[in-house]
């Protein structure tokens, strides 16, 4: 019999004992966010909750594949990307060949039930990417688990990106569920401890559909996963040959032509959505000529200095946060990063409490004097980092649009701090091209922060992983943490944070 005097073993993982009042909480707190949309949506009209002009050029897109006429024209070049566009903004299909082919599936669904199949999968993603961004974090498949999964879902669902994705009918979220239940699981299976030599492969197949997720590749190459880079590469290179078997003109005039890099196609590169570096450094230069230098300058040196952040975090194993600064990247240095596709901030603010209460718990499990926790961790590292989680829900959080501006371009849904400014209509650009008196170029104090809120707030991200990334020993660099282990060291000794 085991000794009433020894202590009881950890759990794998370093979980604790799933709690069923914690479930509870988690299954309530969830149910209470989603009871409240489906409220809001049954108590306002179909433009306040769903617009879902992005899955309606998708499934046009789909449409051209399968030749169904009017939309496919055969006397076009490029019946793809000749194609007028849909509704009266013309959207055009600015993705790739390949997203074309996926999204033909989609178009065989009737318009009238994929609409309602669009919300239902992107609530499942954002369920399915908390549930593999805890499963990075060392989690194991429990209740626990589950648990934090819907906590963390009820707390970013009301989030600005996460609505306007279902409100658009976009496919970031399930992109972003792709990539991270592809670079989240184990290297192997733990059942067979088999090599999932695939791994890497789902991260080239997102970049297939959006470009943007290629900055992965070098961030693996550099956190030296060189299979994992590989793989991701053989995706994309399947991706683009697979467009090229199917759609060659398409394929020949997005490659060859260079559709792929015009950011211009998707609209007005300095509109207030528009939260990325060349958002930003556009609105702040007057307009988009004069700004493609700079924002070239800084794609180029945030870009580097971001992988390198992130290959850095990865190998002095918080391969989570690594992960996170690498997509972080990609928003700051794509010519569009709109609003909806900062959905990345859901795993981000999961992380963010994930290491909080780490840090709390660990502190409150040893006698170290206050003014120091567990190897040198300081006790108000949890308190900060739990601001910084409730922050960004904040920061990125959908308000009423009413609270904004008295006129609205954008429908009525649940907007952000960014729409406080007032913003030039999309109808302009496409009616008069770049024009100096557009409302984004003249905004002044305030104005300037919340018409940047995004971006700011990804800079500012952006320097605390960096900083992380450099002040973060290498795991043979810290110390035991043991209770008797010295506290003093070298700052970075003193700033490590909680194993996950």
């Amino acid at each position: 019999m085991r000794s009433v005097h020894s202590r009881q073993q950890a759990q794998p993982g370093g979980q604790p004992k799933p709690r069923r009042s914690l479930l509870l909480a988690g299954l309530g707190a969830f149910a209470v966010a989603l009871g409240l949309y489906a409220i809001y949506t049954a108590i306002h009209p179909k433009s306040f909750t769903l617009n879902p002009v992005d899955l309606a050029v998708y499934r046009s897109g789909g449409l051209i594949v399968r030749h169904i006429r009017p939309l496919y024209d055969p006397r076009l070049a490029a019946p793809l990307y000749d194609w007028i566009g849909y509704g009266k903004l013309h959207l055009p299909f600015t993705y790739t060949p390949f997203a074309a082919i996926a999204f033909a599936v989609i178009s065989f669904v009737p318009w009238w039930l994929s609409q309602q199949l669009s919300v239902t999968v992107n609530i499942i993603a954002l369920l399915a990417a908390l549930w593999f961004t805890l499963g990075g974090l060392g989690y194991r498949k429990d209740q626990t688990r589950l648990a934090v999964t819907l906590l963390g879902a009820a707390a970013v669902f009301w989030t600005e990106p996460v609505l306007r994705t279902i409100y658009l009918g976009q496919v970031n979220l399930v992109l972003m569920a792709l990539i991270i239940w592809d670079l989240c699981q184990p290297d192997t299976r733990p059942d067979t401890g088999k090599s999932r030599w695939w791994k890497g492969f789902g991260t080239g197949i997102a970049a297939g559909i959006k470009l943007v997720p290629l900055i992965f590749i070098p961030y693996l190459l550099l956190a030296r996963k060189f299979r994992q880079a590989a793989m991701a590469c053989a995706g994309f290179a399947f991706t683009v040959l697979l467009g090229f078997v199917i759609l060659p003109s398409d394929s020949s005039t997005w490659w060859f032509g260079g559709l792929f890099v015009q950011g211009g196609r998707t609209g007005f590169t300095g509109w207030a959505g528009n939260q990325s570096l060349n958002g930003l450094i556009t609105r702040l230069a007057g307009s988009v000529n004069s700004a493609k230098p700079a924002w070239i300058a800084a794609a180029v040196l945030v870009g580097v200095a971001g992988v390198i952040g992130a290959a850095l975090l990865d190998r002095k194993g918080y391969p989570v946060p690594g992960l996170l600064m690498a997509a972080l990247t990609g928003l700051l240095v794509s010519p569009v990063s709109w609003d909806h596709h900062w959905v990345w901030i859901a795993p981000g603010a999961l992380v963010a409490a994930h290491y909080a209460v780490k840090a709390w718990q660990r502190h409150a499990r040893t006698a170290v004097p206050a003014r120091g926790g567990l190897g040198g961790l300081p006790p108000r590292a949890s308190i900060a980092l739990g601001i910084l989680a409730a922050g960004v829900v904040a920061w990125f959080g959908a308000w009423p649009a009413r609270l904004f501006t008295a006129r609205l371009n954008l429908g009525h849904d649940s907007l952000g701090l960014l729409w406080i400014p007032r913003n030039s209509s999309p109808v302009s650009y496409q009616r008069y091209g770049d024009r100096r008196w557009f409302a984004e170029y003249h905004w002044h104090g305030l104005a300037l922060v919340a018409g940047n809120a995004y971006v700011l707030a990804g800079l500012a991200l952006f320097g605390l992983l960096g900083a992380l990334a450099l002040l973060l020993p290498y795991p043979d660099e810290e110390h035991a943490d043991e209770p008797g282990a010295t506290t003093k060291g070298s700052m970075r000794e003193r700033l490590r944070l909680p194993s996950a």
